[in-house]
């Protein structure tokens, strides 16, 4: 692969659903170190001075931003679960963010429907989006359609992305995503923001 060249300055970190709930339990991103990688990717990208964002789901009291037609969030409403609706309650302690680093709370998949992501971006003039998450086939897979669409330049950090379904993460990462996407390694990541 060729050297990935960053204009820092229009560049921004998207840590997408990064929840402690998911990245304790799931197999997949557990035997794929996501947490220690992206953990040394954020690090990377705090010193290379880089707008870093975080997404997170989250609800209020009675899952009001949910409707019964909507099969995927509907369940967990009828779960009885209580609703979070803090985003810093659900990011995973090892990604915490710092008070100058944005974070968006969202309602559906995609980390820029319904929320502020997009008019932070454009206030801070990214034109490029490294993006990781969990899971591949949810918010990897929505955010990155919609920044392809938006006509970000889209780096996905494979190897900071895992799904329940680990064939659907290497299809999506193999097969699709290369369509509207740089698919690279973190390690390649940190380079890159070092400028080596």
């Amino acid at each position: 692969m060729a050297a990935i060249i960053l204009d820092k300055i229009r560049t921004a970190l998207l840590i997408a659903d990064y929840s402690t709930e998911n990245l304790n339990t799931i197999r997949h991103a557990v035997e794929r170190q996501c947490l220690a990688k992206t953990r040394a990717l954020q690090e990377a990208a705090r010193d290379a001075g880089l707008l870093i964002c975080y997404s997170a789901t989250v609800f209020r009291s009675g899952y009001i931003e949910v409707s019964e037609r909507n099969k995927f969030n509907s369940e967990r409403k009828r779960s009885g679960a209580p609703a979070v609706s803090d985003p810093l309650a659900v990011i995973h302690s090892a990604v915490k963010p710092l008070d100058n680093e944005a974070v968006v709370g969202k309602h559906r998949v995609n980390a820029f429907h319904g929320s502020d992501l997009g008019l932070i971006f454009n206030a801070n003039d990214v034109n490029t989006v490294i993006l990781l998450g969990y899971s591949t086939s949810g918010v990897v897979l929505s955010t990155l359609r919609h920044a392809a669409d938006a006509d970000y330049r889209i780096l996905l950090v494979e190897d900071c992305c895992a799904d329940k379904e680990p064939d659907v993460h290497d299809f999506l990462c193999q097969r699709i995503f290369p369509r509207q996407a740089d698919v690279v390694q973190s390690a390649d990541v940190i380079r890159a923001l070092a400028g080596k």
